[in-house]
């Protein structure tokens, strides 16, 4: 297979040109012939225009990539080595939502040649692309796994925002079927990816990326029900968890907002599975409730902080900066910043949402609310810091402070720890943080 792409009689297809998708399909059209299929028209019209809108690989990036966007499926019939990268939400109950990835397989399914192989990227839980996918790509191909064409699954590692650990040097996890196709699968990947760590199954890889987010969920939630604790013993949590850190095992987590398309999703599909099988698992499902509970929290302390300020809820003005569900990147995807902006909207309060990485469009659009630029930001009484944002970490005690009214509780609520305590004491702010 390797040798077919890098001469070019075979191409290689991402299907889904999101987060995941996107930095992938330009790695790889460095070495190969790449189509780079989404069924969003305007999102593909902005790839060709340069604009990246994930911002994870810049316009630079676009342009020097060699992708071939379509929106037309009957191009992936010139592929024979197919990634499906479409992230699979949950429903409104909690549970798994396939649908997404089922219609990316049948697409896939209906363009499907023979002696191709399809790996699937997109976090599920285990048995999905065996029991799932696999029979829909026969169903939908007329095909037989195993003989026409063969499967794999390489789970997504890429981390928005993040320019530290990239696609090219994170440790990919890949599988297959059989030894022969894993083998084929992982020297695909090992043209844009230094280490490939070769999982024993399809299962195992699928279990392993659920595992690892359900892990890093339960010890955000550990740290998140230690600082509601420590509030009742009037203890700030920053200060405890700079003393824990100097031990040589800690772990190095803070308590804060869970959102986005992982940590936020995925231990569902592992517990939705689990209870398929009639085990109720306790400790991840409280690490859930625990972290969708933390908004109401902070907009909770919010409130509780303005009124021990004795300011007038009808008339104050609260600036809340930070939309995205992490810092750096403007993916808006299941922000608990925007649920934190609501919880505080129930109280009728005078609300201003910031977010510089965010287009005003899309943010109306996903939670229907507008924003206003850092600028804006004047005569407020409480500030509320939700996102570790470099714009933010960048504000000097000078700009932080001519964003308040002068005569007002000059309210800091800083749900990251971006600022010290006493720093912000010493200028003169009433500070809260998690």
């Amino acid at each position: 297979m390797l040798e077919h792409l890098k001469s070019g009689s075979e191409k290689l297809a991402v299907v889904g040109l999101g987060y995941v998708g996107l930095p992938l399909a330009a790695a790889f059209s460095k070495h190969f012939s790449v189509i780079g299929y989404d069924h969003d028209e305007e999102k593909i019209a902005a790839y060709r225009a340069g604009l990246d809108l994930t911002g994870e690989i810049g316009s630079q990036g676009l342009t020097e990539s060699r992708i071939d966007y379509t929106c037309d499926e009957e191009r992936l019939r010139e592929a024979s080595f197919l990634i499906v990268a479409v992230p699979p939400p949950i429903n409104g109950d909690k549970t798994p939502n396939l649908e997404p990835l089922k219609g990316a397989t049948r697409l896939i399914g209906r363009n499907l040649r023979r002696g191709s192989i399809v790996v699937y990227e997109s976090t599920v839980y285990p048995g999905v692309t065996e029991d799932v996918c696999l029979p829909l790509l026969e169903e939908s191909s007329g095909l037989c796994a195993g003989v026409d064409f063969k499967i794999g699954y390489s789970p997504e590692r890429i981390n928005p925002g993040d320019r530290v650990h990239r696609l090219e040097n994170i440790v990919k996890i890949v599988s297959g079927m059989d030894a022969e196709t894993r083998n084929d699968i992982a020297e695909v990947y090992g043209t844009v990816v230094q280490n490939i760590y070769r999982a024993s199954s399809i299962r195992v890889a699928e279990a392993a990326k659920v595992a690892e987010n359900a892990q890093r969920d339960i010890n955000i939630a550990f740290m998140n029900e230690l600082a509601m604790v420590f509030h009742r013993m009037d203890i700030h949590t920053g200060e405890v968890v700079a003393a824990m850190n100097t031990k040589w095992n800690a772990l190095g987590f803070r308590p804060g907002l869970v959102g986005g398309h992982c940590i936020g999703v995925d231990p569902y599909y592992f517990i939705y599975q689990a209870q398929n099988l009639g085990y109720h698992s306790p400790l991840i499902s409280m690490g859930r409730q625990v972290n969708d509970g933390m908004s109401s929290y902070v907009a909770h302390a919010v409130v509780q902080e303005l009124v021990r300020a004795k300011v007038d809820l009808a008339v104050t003005r609260i600036y809340l900066l930070g939309m995205t569900f992490k810092e750096n990147c403007p993916d808006i995807r299941n922000s608990r910043a925007a649920d934190v902006y609501h919880r505080l909207a129930e109280y009728n309060l005078n609300l201003w949402a910031v977010d510089p990485h965010v287009s005003e469009e899309s943010m109306h659009h996903e939670y229907g609310f507008d924003l206003v630029s850092l600028a804006h930001v004047r005569d407020a009484d409480c500030v509320v810091f939700l996102v570790a944002h470099e714009e933010f970490k960048n504000l000097t005690w000078k700009q932080v402070k001519c964003m308040f009214r002068a005569d007002g509780p000059r309210l800091l609520i800083d749900v990251k720890g971006l600022f010290s305590r006493e720093e912000a004491e010493y200028e003169g702010f009433r500070y809260w943080s998690l």
